[in-house]
This record gives structure tokens, C-alpha cells and sequence, in this order.
């Protein structure tokens, strides 16, 4: 019997998928299905969305800029960072730039990493008519470097958390490196993972994104809350 398909289901932007604004940034906790820029599935991406929600908000009827400065994959939830100013934008793709954004990512998977600690180094080459990122031992003609650090934190029921801490930002990295470490994402069959989602959606989370403000310059943590999704609330307990 065919599996059933998985329809996008759109959601607007409301005040509590909001985790950070003033007038410089807003940070939004995506959900897993959303589309950060339109592709051609031509579902309305994430910064249409917080866009109009912008607009609403402060009665420009004329619309809002809104900058994106970095992505998550479609499948990924978490927390994603866009600048209202050009000035922001600027400063931000800076911090980007420089690796002075720190990223904490959160990832299931159904195998012990061995060793359960350490920093990963492949090299990455992506195919963009199949979407699929590759990684290499060795540095190959066209790849790029990449780097994360990782820690088991905890297991349940025969699910393993752990946390990530990518020094890079390379297409699909956390996904192809931890399959290479033997240990794919739960739900991502297109790294391994032996089925994927309905929901069309991967257990990784983007947790926390911390720097210094671009314009206010102080420290900002911003953390975004796990999935209600019926799964992820089981592991709140060993996510810090």
C-alpha cells in the first residue's frame, strides 16, 4: 500500500513564534516543513511570512524590509535570525562571516555516537540538482572545509540526544557529518536514516544562537523551545 502523501500546511506568523525583536533583529522559532526562501515548490517561505507579520504589526502598508542572513534546512526546526535594517544586515553577515554567531543545534538518532564527544572534520562538496551533500576524508577539488563539535548529552527509550556546536555553516553539514559518524538524524532517509517522516520533518533542532548585538553591542542569547509535536517533548528533560 502507498504511504500517504505529506501536505504543507501553512501557518502565519503570530506572536508567539516570536523569540526576539527590537528594532534592529527578529528571531522566529521555525517550524519543520517551512521553507526559509521560495523554491520551486512555490509554498509562501518563512520571510514572506515574518515580512507580513512585520507589516501587521506596525501598519506598513507599504510592506517591511526584512533581511535573511542565515537558513535552516525545510525539514529543520529552530531558531532563525533575520535583520530589519539594511544596517543590521550588513553587521550581521559580518558576525556570520567572522564564526562570531554560536550556534547549538540538538539532534535524535537511534545509534551511540563512538566516541559519545569530539569535533568532526570532513570535506563537502553539495549536488544542487539532487540536493544532497556529500562528505569527504580528504579535501577533493571543490569542497569545502567543515567543522562541528559535538557531545552525547542523554538516551531514551533507545533515543540518543546529542548536541552540536558547528564552527562551520555548510549545506546540509550536521546531517551528512553525523550520518558519516554512523549515526543519521531520525527521519532523515535521505542521510541514512532507514525511513523518513510524514510530517517531512528531521529530529534536529536549532536550539540556541548567541553574539554580541550588531548595533546595541550586548550579549544576546536567544533559545527556542522544543516541538509540541508529540515526540520531542519526551527529550525536554535532557536538553539544556
Amino acid at each position: 500500500m502507498a504511504r500517504p502523501e505529506h501536505n504543507y500546511t501553512n501557518h502565519d506568523i503570530t506572536d508567539k513564534d516570536i523569540l526576539y525583536e527590537d528594532n534592529h533583529l527578529i528571531a522566529v522559532n521555525k517550524r519543520a516543513g517551512d521553507i526559509v526562501q521560495v523554491d520551486d515548490t512555490m509554498d509562501e517561505p518563512l520571510d514572506e511570512k515574518v515580512k507580513k507579520y512585520i507589516a501587521q504589526k506596525y501598519s506598513k502598508p507599504n510592506g517591511a524590509f526584512l533581511g535573511v542572513v542565515h537558513r535552516l534546512d525545510r525539514p529543520v526546526s529552530g531558531v532563525i535570525l533575520f535583520a530589519k535594517t539594511s544596517k543590521a544586515l550588513e553587521r550581521i553577515n559580518k558576525l556570520f562571516k567572522g564564526r562570531e554567531m554560536h550556534k547549538t543545534y540538538y539532534a535524535i538518532t537511534r545509534k551511540r555516537p563512538q566516541p559519545e564527544a569530539g569535533t568532526l572534520v570532513h570535506w563537502l562538496i553539495k549536488n544542487p540538482q539532487k540536493n544532497v551533500t556529500k562528505a569527504h576524508d580528504k579535501e577533493v577539488q571543490g569542497s569545502l572545509r567543515s567543522e562541528l563539535s559535538y557531545k552525547l548529552v542523554g538516551e531514551l527509550d533507545g533515543y540518543y540526544v546529542i548536541e552540536v556546536d558547528p564552527i562551520t555553516g555548510r549545506p546540509h553539514q550536521i546531517r551528512v557529518q553525523l550520518s558519516t559518524l554512523g549515526c543519521p538524524i531520525v527521519g532523515d532517509n535521505k542521510y541514512g536514516y532507514p525511513r523518513g517522516s510524514l510530517r517531512k520533518s528531521i529530529c534536529l533542532h536549532a536550539r540556541r544562537l548567541q553574539f554580541v548585538h550588531p548595533v546595541k553591542n550586548e550579549p544576546i542569547l536567544i533559545v527556542a523551545p522544543l516541538p509540541k509535536d508529540g515526540f520531542w517533548e519526551k527529550f525536554e528533560g535532557l536538553v539544556r
